[in-house]
């Protein structure tokens, strides 16, 4: 659940997104192959690979939520050799770096205790130095340089376990990788489906949609930005339904994840044309009808939205300068198509529903 969606066909009172496709129960995963293996490396080897970029740390808005009590426990439990849970690592096919899964609060505690800085806030002049607090009097007011030297080799010494895995099938999608980040980030707030595609498959593609939904008139159409990222979702979604309609199987979510992840490292053509056609769309959308749009009832609909531009994606193609009161007219003929209606309204994410309203949406819009 959402700050945007609270359930199937229900909305939030703030910035409202019907979305009824994020609660489709029918998840056909296919059957993985994954190679797994454990490793012990230590603490000061964790932190060196996390300061040359080799082991990569997810970054989310809210991404450490730590108090320094909290950091400092954990790093007492190393100095007095307890154990201390194990994290998780996934290898990024192309690079072979290592991707965390799971254990970002510990492995970034480390990095800050070693750096002497308590959660940095980049551009922020003053920083809070990490100094143990609420620990053992050995060491409470320490910090990583001014810990004796046996209490500093027992730290940088001590084993942290990791588990590394690596999808070998299906070879042409990582969304093993998606599902196991899912299962095991059980923290206090669990991330949405876009928080975690940002983190997984960032890159030029995820670069460009987060540039995308700062552009005005989407912003203007939209609302305010969302929290966990829905309305970058809603541009991954247009993308995806525009470019691959033809591969489109229910759940939306996993149909999703596949485009982020073919189209992860893509390059400056392919960049500059979904720029163009998002644009494009959206600029007319304003032009045409302003803050109604996408909105048949109260709610911002994210079937309407999918199917509408796309719709007008086509009509930009053929006709660059279409006058916005044209559109306006297609588009109250669309909202009053009885097919349509019923395909933007229930059971959104079925294969039936998704063609129906896409290929009404590209008849009457952009035909």
């Amino acid at each position: 659940m959402t700050d945007d969606t609270a359930a199937a066909g229900q909305v939030s009172a703030s910035n409202p997104v019907f979305d009824e496709a994020e609660s489709d129960a029918i998840v056909p995963h296919p059957r993985y192959d994954i190679t797994s293996y454990g490793s012990d490396p230590d603490v000061e080897g964790l932190v060196r690979r996390i300061r040359r970029a080799e082991i990569l740390v997810p970054s989310f808005q809210r991404d450490y939520v730590w108090r320094l009590p909290e950091a400092s426990r954990f790093v007492e439990s190393l100095l007095l050799g307890l154990p201390v849970p194990g994290v998780f690592f996934a290898i990024e096919p192309k690079t072979n770096k290592l991707l965390v899964i799971d254990g970002q609060q510990r492995l970034k505690t480390l990095q800050f205790f070693y750096d002497g800085v308590f959660n940095p806030r980049p551009g922020e002049g003053r920083q809070r130095v990490f100094i143990l607090t609420d620990v053992d009097p050995r060491f409470a007011g320490k910090r990583y340089s001014t810990l004796e030297e046996p209490d500093r080799l027992r730290l940088d010494n001590s084993i942290i376990h990791a588990t590394i895995i690596k999808q070998d099938s299906p070879p042409d999608e990582d969304t093993s990788v998606y599902h196991v980040f899912e299962r095991l980030n059980s923290g206090g707030q669990k991330l949405a489906a876009q928080e975690i595609r940002v983190a997984l498959y960032h890159g030029p593609l995820i670069d460009a949609i987060r540039e995308l939904n700062n552009y005005g008139a989407w912003r203007e159409l939209f609302g305010k930005v969302s929290a966990h990222l829905k309305d970058q979702e809603l541009i991954l979604r247009y993308l995806s339904l525009a470019y691959e309609l033809h591969l489109y199987e229910r759940p939306m979510s996993e149909f999703l994840s596949k485009f982020a992840g073919r189209h992860r490292h893509a390059e400056g053509r392919f960049l500059a044309e979904i720029q163009s056609k998002f644009t494009s769309a959206i600029d007319l959308v304003w032009s045409a009808l302003g803050r109604r749009a996408f909105r048949p009832e109260r709610a911002f609909n994210a079937a309407v939205f999918d199917s509408t531009m796309v719709g007008l994606t086509h009509l930009v193609a053929k006709n660059p300068t279409v006058d916005p009161g044209e559109v306006r007219r297609r588009y109250e003929m669309l909202l009053a198509d009885t097919a349509y209606q019923e395909a933007v309204s229930r059971s959104t994410a079925d294969e039936t529903f998704v063609n129906l309203r896409i290929s009404k949406a590209v008849e009457i819009l952009g035909g």
